[in-house]
């Protein structure tokens, strides 16, 4: 017993002395940070969302960031990135801050600076048409600007592929042109407005013909496609009336709309600095630092004030895409008021078949009553009651003809009398 003994510790202190079990290594967990493009391999990691990214000259990328990378890039508040969420898939916001301006208008979800414009889901057919119209301006804006640097100043440069000439006067108006922020808002307006009023149009083709057919024919299935298209006309005056409000609510404020020239805040801001810069080498030695900063701001300030509240670029474009709204609006008003003067006219129509019914059941009840004399009558003289008409031969023929006569004329009276209390329509 005490060998064995011996022996089974021996074994047991081999096994735990024995090599150890090898792990396997935990994979290294995904970078935080992935932006790949659509070429790429990489994978997508948590939380990315596609973009696209497109600048000034047209080029354009699309790109997957997390929202902790856009957040970095254009420096705009996480509260801003809900708005673009799918929560508020149908809200219409225009919203400035200080290098960005977020624009949510129905299915266009962008961040637009200065210097390029980030779009949210690219891909998606209702999006198409704005990236189409994106790349297409400011691929030939940017061919124009290259045509009139590259041209020496004897020749008659022509604009995006030979097409105009660029004269001083077009110079000048590419000079004088929107900036860039305001061209994608312009943009996205036009492709917002033009999907709006083309589904009211439609709506509108579909509702006449729908309500025509109810004002001729009164049935379950047409009070159904009568329901359908007020549900469907609610629902798009509700997203005509958001961004028609949104623009309003920017028309009604100056400071607003000055706060959404971004380039004219970018090309202050790069002043204000270089002026900071060279107002700290010069300052003199009898004047303290903060005294002539404040004053040399001051006058900066002063002199671009009349720049910030100049808004009548902006004022005009949105204007325009206001009344735009304003028509669509009205439109789908008409078709509403078309659909309540349908509805009256089959209430109308109702009542009228009602009265008749009415009047209808009124006659019947009368001669009802008429011939419930003539039962009556019939009802006494079938009793087993002695009566001296009993025992006259051939009574019978005259007096039933009788009696159906007089409930007859009761009836007629009745129903005269009626007519001229105008109860039972002529």
């Amino acid at each position: 017993m005490g060998k064995s003994r011996k022996l089974l510790r021996s074994l047991g202190s081999k096994q735990k002395v024995g090599p150890k079990r090898r792990e396997r290594p935990l994979p290294a967990a995904p970078s935080s940070n992935v932006i790949a493009s659509t070429g790429g391999k990489g994978k997508k990691k948590t939380g990315a969302r596609l973009w696209m990214r497109l600048d000034r000259a047209g080029q354009s990328e699309i790109i997957e960031c997390d929202r902790s990378e856009i957040m970095r890039r254009v420096a705009i508040p996480a509260r801003d990135l809900r708005i673009l969420g799918p929560v508020f898939s149908h809200s219409s916001n225009i919203l400035a801050r200080d290098k960005a301006m977020v624009v949510n208008l129905e299915f266009i979800k962008a961040i637009v600076t200065a210097e390029e414009v980030l779009l949210l889901d690219p891909l998606s057919h209702e999006v198409l048409p704005f990236v189409d119209q994106l790349r297409q301006q400011f691929l030939v804006r940017s061919t124009y600007q290259n045509h009139l640097l590259g041209v020496e100043e004897n020749e008659t440069p022509f604009c995006a592929g030979d097409q105009w000439p660029c004269t001083p006067e077009a110079a000048e108006s590419l000079e004088s042109e929107l900036p860039f922020e305001f061209q994608v808002l312009e943009i996205a307006l036009e492709v917002v407005c033009t999907y709006l009023d083309s589904n009211v149009s439609d709506l509108e083709k579909e509702a006449y013909p729908i309500l025509d057919e109810l004002a001729r024919n009164v049935s379950t299935k047409n009070l159904e496609r009568v329901r359908s298209l007020k549900s469907n006309l609610t629902r798009i005056l509700a997203r005509v009336q958001k961004v028609r409000d949104e623009l309003e609510h920017l028309l009604d404020d100056n400071e607003d709309m000055a706060y959404l020239y971004l380039t004219r805040r970018n090309g202050q801001n790069q002043q204000i600095e270089s002026s900071n810069k060279a107002s700290n080498l010069e300052i003199t030695s009898d004047l303290p630092h903060d005294i002539s900063n404040n004053q040399y701001n001051g006058s900066f300030i002063a002199s671009t004030h009349s720049d910030n509240d100049d808004v009548e670029d902006l004022e005009m474009l949105l204007e325009a895409y206001f009344m735009q709204l304003d028509g669509t609006r009205n439109k789908i008003l008409s078709v509403r008021e078309y659909i309540d003067d349908t509805e009256d006219y089959v209430n109308i129509q109702l009542d009228n078949q009602r009265n008749e019914l009415i009047q209808l059941q009124l006659v019947l009840t009368i001669a009802s009553f008429a011939i419930n004399i003539e039962t009556l009558i019939a009802g006494l003289f079938g009793m087993n009651i002695p009566c001296t008409l009993y025992d006259i031969h051939g009574i019978f023929g005259p007096f039933v003809g009788g009696t159906s006569a007089a409930c007859v004329l009761l009836f007629f009276l009745i129903l005269g009398y009626g007519r001229w209390k105008r109860l039972i329509g002529v």
